[in-house]
């Protein structure tokens, strides 16, 4: 059996990319480097862009999108997501090649086959043109997206309390960003229902709906500004503690680094 394999190609507002599939072939959750820093990403692990059955787009800020033109475009990689999402593409300044055949358009809620991947977009909350997190099925195991989001929904919850690993945001500590120097109006867009979660909003949801199906929780997005790595692991590590859930044992906890590609995790 191929095993399933992950990686972080970066996660912030500097750019988001991640790569989730096999020895062979892949998937693109979104596409927000550079395309020369993602293709040589992709050859590190002995893959090209002809090797990716496809990108899917979370939404379309700038830091998930810069790359999707020339991948979709040059490369001939299908890029999917909603018609909504399509459309802010299509207006956005950072994508200067425009999508015309590489366009795929999928819908919330419904399940798709790409390669050996089963694929279901479902909403969340964030203040872009339309906003989607992803799970994805591989040989029994499921990976849930969920990158950028102002609160967890119900139907946020129900994919990832049945997901096998899960990335998740962890954006700001609260106390970093409320006396930090950003400007209030930015302060409460980030910490608006329609912002990003705090370490501990994500803490507390992963404490109280724990699955013992659950083996790795990749914390993503954090802020360069408002957040460091050690403040966002030890304060979900306290709050699964709290719940007697063992990092280490029960589960594993990582933070993603914002510039730099993680290791490569073969599950």
């Amino acid at each position: 059996m191929d095993k399933l394999r992950f990686q972080s190609f970066g996660s912030g507002s500097s750019g988001n990319c991640y790569f989730i599939g096999n020895a062979s072939n892949g998937l693109l959750i979104d596409a927000g480097l550079g395309v020369r820093s993602i293709r040589k990403y992709l050859r590190n692990l002995g893959l090209d862009f002809e090797n990716i059955w496809g990108v899917f787009v979370t939404h379309d800020h700038a830091d998930h999108i810069k790359g999707v033109g020339s991948i979709g475009e040059k490369h001939r990689v299908p890029i999917y997501s909603t018609r909504q999402v399509h459309e802010g593409i299509q207006r956005s300044y950072c994508v200067t090649e425009k999508l015309c055949s590489s366009r795929k358009f999928i819908e919330k809620d419904e399940t798709i086959q790409v390669g050996d991947f089963k694929i279901t977009a479902f909403p969340v909350s964030h203040d872009a043109t339309d906003n989607v997190g992803y799970t994805i099925e591989y040989k029994e195991k499921r990976f849930t997206f969920a990158t950028d989001l102002g609160y967890i929904s119900d139907e946020v919850a129900a994919h990832l309390g049945s997901a096998d690993f899960i990335v998740l945001e962890a954006n700001y500590d609260v106390q970093m960003l409320q006396q930090g120097s950003y400007p209030l109006y930015l302060k409460n867009r980030i910490s608006s229902k329609t912002g990003h979660l705090s370490n501990d909003q994500t803490g507390q949801f992963l404490a109280e709906n724990y699955n013992p199906r659950l083996q790795h929780i990749f914390l993503c997005h954090l802020s360069r500004e408002n957040n460091l790595p050690d403040v966002a692991y030890t304060t979900i590590q306290n709050y699964l503690e709290n719940s007697r859930i063992i990092v280490g044992k029960d589960v594993q906890l990582i933070t993603l680094d914002r510039l730099t590609p993680s290791e490569l995790y073969i599950f």
